[in-house]
């Protein structure tokens, strides 16, 4: 299961959204042409979306629920925002970064607590990672569970509602002896802003009491995570949507570039006009 996002707005038959169709974006980003400015191998690659603000891409597999990872390149250090959903994800975002030859990363964020977006920050080595200071408990309590295949099997058996998240961290996990949830090693409250200018922001909202956004100034990027979706599926009701009014306070930042986990960049003329 993939959350909503911005340009998703028919749910299926499996609470999710679908997608619309997705511009391309490189170096100075264009929507409607071929990227200009990308680098990787096999599947997805390393694309600049705007100024110093990298990203490699979410999967486009929704089983997979695998979501994108921001990079925002400083020779001072870059900025990971996001870990990966495993180990074997962040190797991936290394090589692409090593390919791209951005500065090795210094910091790296979450935007909030969920799997897809914590599980791979065992991977990183020489980083600094910070959260929203509701994180550490909630991360705690995650590092307890006992995590194998057999566990995520009896989990789905007593909540068949867990099975397209529990299924994505068996295919995302081959051994669960290299998963190691990372605590954060700096917390913040309100606001935070780091050495290279990038400033972090708790919005909370309904899919994760953590969430918080990273925004670039100097390349006028916001990246929102999930926080304006509703809550994951095994937790939500009938009436839990899209909170249109948080993206629409984002949106009214007037950046030129959004970026949430599970869709391509949009810029701010790009998004659905019900949003703005």
């Amino acid at each position: 299961m993939r959350e909503d996002s911005i340009d998703r707005v028919a749910p299926t038959d499996r609470g999710e959204p679908t997608d619309g169709g997705e511009p391309t974006y490189g170096g100075e980003p264009t929507y409607g042409g071929e990227p200009t400015d990308r680098v990787g191998a096999i599947g997805r690659e390393l694309q600049r979306v705007a100024g110093r603000v990298w990203l490699y891409p979410h999967d486009p597999d929704p089983e997979a629920i695998g979501a994108s990872v921001g990079v925002i390149a400083d020779e001072r250090g870059s900025v990971l925002i996001d870990a990966g959903n495993s180990p074997a994800h962040a190797r991936e975002i290394q090589r692409a970064i090593r390919e791209a030859n951005l500065p090795a990363p210094r910091w790296l964020v979450y935007t909030h607590h969920h799997w897809d977006h914590t599980w791979g920050a065992s991977a990183w080595d020489d980083v600094e990672v910070i959260a929203h200071s509701t994180a550490t408990g909630i991360l705690s309590r995650e590092a307890e569970r006992p995590w194998s295949h057999q566990y995520l099997r009896e989990q789905v058996m007593l909540n068949p509602k867990l099975g397209p998240s529990f299924r994505a961290r068996a295919l995302a996990v081959p051994d669960f002896d290299e998963l190691t949830i990372v605590q954060p090693h700096r917390t913040f409250d309100d606001t935070i802003k780091l050495p290279i200018g990038v400033e972090l922001r708790f919005v909370g909202g309904n899919h994760a009491p953590d969430s918080i956004v990273a925004v670039d100034p100097e390349s006028s990027v916001m990246l929102v995570g999930d926080c304006y979706y509703p809550p994951p599926f095994h937790l939500r009701k009938d009436t839990d949507t899209t909170d249109l009014a948080l993206a629409r306070r984002l949106l009214s930042e007037r950046h030129a570039y959004y970026i949430d986990s599970h869709s391509a960049p949009r810029s701010r003329e790009g998004v659905p006009i019900d949003m703005r």
